[in-house]
């Protein structure tokens, strides 16, 4: 299915998505929030891929929400008060879920960003396993500039990546988080001085991650996340009962092993595919 908004390419078992509006500053349009989720899906029940790169074309990775999905008349006018304000928080949360899925998936999502990620575009990178940008690269929570507060995640998932006082302060303000700032504060892995530089490394690091056990890959995402959230009792005990289910040693250890005495690369099952009782149109 051709995408408006995305393209995909898969190549040594690494999805490739771009954002394609360059004349639009790759603003999320309506049609953007209803491809970017089903593709994400698809590759991650498919086990079409080991690895997600998520990059962008022209001079911005993002500029945010598309003012189209403010004035496109969803919201029920009609509905009494109470009715009407449950029906936008439905929406918010269809909205969130689409970055959602990017931490929920089992493949791991990298990000390489370049001029302004703005509003709607720090939230998705929130949610990635790791963000990269180019020299010129800058973030803004530029909702509060709106009269609004970020709803997708940022504010939920940033004070995890970087320290309380500067989310805080970024979150008040929306003033531009500058490229060599970003990396300073753990927002960012590295930064580059062009995008090109970027996306040969980053597609470097993904063919890396491809290379490994997608099974003991899902399950270094799987508890990472899961210590995020929790306690580390709580994290080591979920540890064991994963460990527990999910380690053969007799599959992908021995083939590691197999592997390292034949001189040659390990070759790894896929994951299986996600059979959903509800299929999509």
């Amino acid at each position: 299915m051709k995408n408006k908004t995305l393209t995909l390419d898969i190549s040594h078992k690494v999805a490739h998505i771009t954002l394609s509006r360059p004349e639009k500053l790759n603003t999320m349009s309506t049609d953007f929030w209803l491809e970017f989720p089903k593709l994400i899906k698809k590759l991650n029940d498919n086990a079409a891929a080991r690895v997600i790169v998520i990059s962008s074309t022209g001079k911005h990775f993002t500029a945010g929400m598309d003012l189209e999905v403010f004035t496109s008349g969803t919201l029920s006018q009609e509905a009494e008060t109470g009715r009407k304000n449950e029906h936008l928080r439905q929406l918010v949360i269809q909205f969130q879920e689409a970055f959602n899925l990017l931490e929920k998936i089992r493949i791991p999502v990298l990000v390489a960003t370049q001029g302004g990620c703005i509003g709607g575009g720090v939230d998705m990178i929130s949610a990635c396993d790791s963000r990269y940008c180019t020299e010129d690269a800058f973030f803004s929570i530029e909702e509060i500039k709106l009269g609004m507060t970020a709803d997708l995640g940022t504010l939920q998932r940033l004070p995890h990546i970087i320290p309380q006082g500067l989310i805080r302060e970024l979150a008040y303000t929306g003033r531009r988080l500058m490229a060599s700032e970003a990396k300073e504060a753990g927002l960012v892995n590295k930064v580059f001085a062009d995008q090109e530089t970027m996306l040969t490394y980053v597609m470097e690091i993904a063919k890396q991650i491809a290379t490994n056990s997608p099974l003991a890959v899902a399950g270094c995402k799987e508890m990472i996340n899961y210590a995020r959230d929790h306690s580390v009792s709580e994290s080591i005990n979920a540890m064991s009962i994963w460990q527990s289910g999910m380690f053969q040693p007799q599959n992908d250890m021995m083939e590691t092993f197999m592997a390292k005495k034949e001189k040659r690369a390990p070759e790894f099952d896929e994951l299986c595919k996600i059979e959903s009782p509800i299929q999509d149109n």
